[in-house]
């Protein structure tokens, strides 16, 4: 494909789908995988054909620098910065074409002690990774990272394509984030749980590390982190062996709180038994207003609600309660 033919054509598409564009300069799966470790370590964006797509507000040319002020050793630039970079390649959780050639330096940015805000800058490329699910904490979709369905982004691109790039580049890249799960920040240990359960590939060396943190954390959010992206792994990779994992942690009456009741969590996630009496007991006697408090930033608790994330999980999951967020871009017919 020639310079003067990267023209994403919606006509095209609109008559014979995606399918032409695949594993061409046009695919962002292709142009992540193709840029070299050099520029991304060396964070060279103008090596990137950042203008090729798009995010909310048009083209993604600003996007280097807004990159760069991310890296700014001012605290207030970088997080103006990262904020409007976030608003603008993850816009009202839908994931621009842009998104994910922005993963490789922003997983750096967090790799970096020196750098500002280092979760919140993890957190927006595990965003780009992942589809929004609007307050849907269900045993279906508590643990689902992305969705098989043809979603388009604002500007009509395939959203599915920009997702499984971003989670392709941070499956790239997990041992830089293996290294941060042994952080001295436990907010960034989090966020590494949280993006490296999205990874596509090394799903057996991920598992095996976050098993051998939890046997060493000490902080209760984190500790229902490595749970949690375990099982989110085990769900994405069909794992057979973690619904007992995790039947044995939230049955073990030694465990604290903070494991047992991410573990009846993921559970339920992975099996499609009936909720059991001993469940509802357990859940009963261990769920506390100060354990929803210890658990509220847990980044897929917090999605659910940044608030009541815990409580909504729960009756979402047990009593089948309707989720408390309904997607935007999910309307009926008029």
């Amino acid at each position: 494909m020639t310079p003067e033919e990267l023209v994403f054509d919606h006509e095209q598409v609109r008559e014979h789908g995606f399918e032409p564009y695949e594993g061409t300069l046009l695919d962002v799966r292709t142009v992540v995988a193709g840029i070299p470790r050099d520029v991304k370590d060396g964070f060279r964006f103008d090596e990137v054909p950042w203008s090729r797509f798009g995010h909310a507000y048009g083209s993604g040319s600003d996007v280097p620098g807004l990159l760069a002020r991310v890296r700014s050793t001012d605290a207030e630039v970088a997080q103006g910065a990262l904020r409007r970079l976030g608003s603008s390649v993850v816009h009202q959780g839908t994931v621009g074409a842009v998104a994910p050639l922005t993963v490789p330096f922003l997983l750096r940015v967090a790799a970096d002690p020196s750098a500002h805000h280092r979760a919140e800058t993890l957190g927006l490329a595990t965003a780009a990774a992942r589809r929004e699910h609007w307050g849907h904490g269900t045993r279906t979709t508590f643990l689902r990272v992305a969705t098989r369905e043809l979603l388009c982004d604002c500007g009509g691109y395939a959203m599915n394509w920009s997702i499984e790039a971003s989670r392709n580049a941070i499956t790239t890249d997990t041992d830089l984030l293996l290294a941060l799960l042994d952080d001295p920040d436990p907010e960034l240990r989090s966020s590494a749980c949280y993006a490296l359960s999205t990874a596509t590939g090394e799903a057996a060396r991920i598992t095996d590390a976050l098993h051998a943190r939890l046997t060493v954390e000490q902080v209760p959010a984190t500790r229902a982190s490595l749970v949690l992206a375990v099982a989110e792994l085990a769900r994405e990779h069909a794992d057979p062996r973690a619904a007992a994992w995790a039947h044995a942690l939230w049955t073990d009456p030694v465990r604290p709180a903070d494991i047992r009741v991410p573990a009846a969590l993921a559970w339920l996630c992975l099996v499609d038994d009936p909720v059991p009496d001993a469940l509802r007991t357990t859940l009963d006697t261990l769920v506390t207003d100060d354990l929803a408090r210890l658990l509220a930033d847990v980044p897929w608790i917090a999605h659910v609600d940044d608030n009541k994330g815990l409580a909504r999980t729960l009756d979402q999951m047990v009593n089948d309660a309707q989720p408390g967020v309904l997607d935007p871009w999910d309307r009926p017919p008029a």
